[in-house]
């Protein structure tokens, strides 16, 4: 116990040396604050056995970058700080003095959870998987989060959509949520440099060193999550103002990254078993983050169904080629991470029916909520402008496959997107040689889709301007 607390003292004492310096001491000790308390969440929660750890993880992020997000920008993540430096939005020398304080803070918290409980975990990955598997799920998931990061709470959207919005914490704090829940059982879901090295010292004892290859991986992540969102927002300035039209191609890659993160979730869910009770959770929540991620470049559609409903309700910008192109990128994008999943698990699973069920029930559940997910994106994020949900659209969206995945799980997977079905029969054919039924999926789905718009031109008829599959009578 002394050795714990003479490191403590010792933390202390080179906290009181760096902040010492000229930079802001506000925002350094804002850093150490909230990651400190992030990561002694972490032990806390993974020590008591609570079968919502992430959830208690993910909350205490979110608030954290509610509370200090004015001070400090919130990073309490090297991945994080790297990132946002290679945007050029902080220079190296705060770079590198927000990391020290992250890893110090990380490391304080590792040995205080540690004297708290008497006891501490191992930083590895789980049985059956290697540093490599632990490391895709760690270059993925971290990824994503500096990706939401990038895009929600350190740019201003096209069109300044993003000015003024107060969705950034949930956004953030959410993408824990779906990445430890779907990659947890794999590689810990740590995400963050300073949780790998607080984790792996405060175990020292019992085993240490994967840390390094978590650091290296996670902030390789920061920095690929960075020349990603420059691609897809070239204009990006250090002062978040916005200098150019979207470019074609942004569109087409935020469909592509935003459906591969959506299928390799459910993929790693799904192939966990029932045992996952947070799993549709999970699903949704990565939904909702990369909606809120790229909504205000390509719309945040995710799902071919979502885009042939918005032809169908008369959109402008989609037109018939935009559309082919859109569903390209979706359903390319679903096969990859259907792909990437099973290759990793070494497992699939096809599609059909529950038990107890038939083609009729599952074809009525997927038509009933994939219309209720396509009229819920109408309704709330193709009105005119001043009438679009601001804040909560993202929220409304990804809450409709709560409710389908709660409801018709059991009764079809409740898929509700056909790049998702693709992407599962994909992967399923991949490693057993055994075509399933994304063809009827698929169908189902669309019809879904067009249903949504009739609903929306029978409920909205004020909102309509030439809808393809219904015109409201003068």
């Amino acid at each position: 116990l002394s050795r714990f607390r003479t490191l403590e003292d010792s933390c202390t004492a080179a906290l009181g040396g760096l902040m010492s310096t000229s930079l802001d001491r506000e925002k350094l000790a804002a850093e150490f604050a909230g990651t400190y308390v992030l990561v002694f969440t972490v032990g806390c929660a993974v020590l008591s056995g609570s079968p919502l750890a992430v959830l208690a993880i993910a909350s205490v992020l979110m608030v954290l970058v509610y509370a200090l997000g004015g001070v400090s920008g919130g990073h309490f993540n090297p991945a994080v700080s790297a990132g946002v430096a290679m945007m050029g939005i902080i220079d190296v020398k705060t770079m590198f003095s927000y990391m020290a304080m992250q890893m110090l803070a990380g490391v304080t918290a590792g040995f205080s959870y540690r004297v708290l409980f008497g006891r501490a975990f191992n930083l590895q990955p789980s049985a059956g998987f290697s540093w490599v598997g632990a490391g895709v799920v760690e270059l993925i998931y971290t990824m994503v989060l500096v990706f939401v990061v990038l895009n929600t709470a350190c740019t201003k959207g096209y069109f300044d959509s993003k000015a003024g919005t107060q969705f950034y914490g949930l956004a953030i704090g959410f993408v824990v949520l779906a990445g430890g829940v779907a990659g947890g059982w794999i590689s810990g879901g740590a995400f963050n440099p300073a949780v790998a090295v607080g984790v792996d010292l405060a175990s020292f004892d019992t085993g240490f060193g994967y840390c390094v290859i978590y650091v290296l991986v996670e902030l390789l992540a920061g920095v690929a999550a960075a020349g990603l969102t420059r691609l897809v927002r070239p204009y990006q300035m250090k002062d978040g103002s916005s200098g150019e039209i979207i470019k074609p191609y942004a569109k087409y890659l935020c469909e592509f990254f935003g459906t591969f993160v959506l299928v390799f979730t459910v993929g790693l869910n799904v192939v966990q078993g029932g045992g996952n009770i947070a799993a549709v959770l999970s699903i949704a929540a990565s939904l909702i983050v990369m909606i809120y991620a790229v909504s205000d470049v390509s719309g945040g559609h995710l799902n071919p169904a979502v885009t042939f409903a918005l032809w169908a309700r008369g959109s402008q910008e989609m037109h018939a080629k935009e559309v082919a192109l859109y569903v390209s990128a979706q359903l390319v994008g679903g096969v990859f991470g259907a792909l990437l999943f099973a290759g990793l698990t070494g497992k699939s699973f096809p599609l059909g029916p529950g038990a107890g069920f038939n083609w009729v029930s599952v074809t009525v559940v997927e038509f009933i909520f994939t219309a209720l997910l396509c009229f819920v994106v109408l309704s709330v994020a193709s009105l005119n402008r001043s009438r679009n949900l601001t804040d909560f659209y993202a929220f409304a969206i990804g809450f409709c496959v709560i409710v389908a995945g709660y409801a018709a799980g059991s009764i079809s997977g409740a898929c509700l997107n056909p790049a998702v079905s693709l992407g599962i029969d994909a992967a399923h054919f991949a490693w057993h040689q055994r075509i399933g039924s994304s063809l009827a999926y698929i169908l189902v789905q669309l019809l879904g889709g067009g249903f949504a718009a009739l609903l929306f031109a029978l409920t909205r008829g004020d909102e309509m301007k030439g809808c393809r599959v219904f015109r409201m009578s003068a």
